[in-house]
């Protein structure tokens, strides 16, 4: 009898413990896809980032977390070819914009996600050149995928250039100080 209920009281024990530990889910980085879109007086540009890594923490079927690195030395614009495209390619990278050869990542980790089922609203810290700050954005999750969109406004990791913010007579070159990412994650 004593042997059961110390057999009966490790089931429950273990059982407790599965429906209650979180599991960590590596994000596929090669079948993920970060797509940026710049928004100027005279159009648009867009492009794509590459996660260098990425998680995301459920309790059972509940999104609770996610930490991801992205690497910025791989900032491509699609919109456009050529020339121009290396040019712009170039001026991303560089210290008017990102700073990719001192800051070649940027960062972003969950502080509180709220939700259930399919769709969350999370709060997360981003990190680009070193600066913090706080973001929302919403997230919807399946079986092995995520989506998110987030509005990032630049001019708060210190990339001012082209700014209307910040600089007066730029009329038609001002650039927005908001660009969208558009995250979609595979696991």
């Amino acid at each position: 009898m004593k042997s059961f209920k110390i057999t009966l009281l490790a089931f429950v024990t273990l059982t407790l413990l599965a429906f209650s530990s979180d599991t960590v889910k590596n994000v596929n980085i090669e079948d993920s896809v970060v797509k940026w879109t710049g928004y100027k007086v005279t159009g648009q540009h867009e492009g794509t980032i590459s996660l260098k890594k990425g998680t995301l923490m459920f309790d059972g079927k509940t999104l609770t977390g996610g930490k991801f690195v992205m690497d910025m030395t791989t900032i491509n614009t699609t919109d456009i070819e050529g020339d121009y495209k290396a040019k712009l390619d170039g001026h991303l990278k560089s210290n008017d914009f990102f700073g990719v050869k001192k800051y070649n990542t940027a960062s972003l980790e969950f502080i509180s996600v709220k939700g259930n089922g399919t769709n969350y609203n999370v709060k997360a810290v981003l990190i680009i050149k070193g600066i913090k700050d706080q973001i929302e954005f919403k997230m919807q999750v399946s079986e092995d995928s995520a989506t998110a969109k987030l509005k990032i406004d630049r001019t708060k990791f210190d990339i001012k250039y082209g700014s209307a913010s910040f600089f007066d007579g730029l009329k038609d070159r001002a650039i927005y100080d908001e660009f969208d990412l558009n995250v979609n994650l595979k696991f």
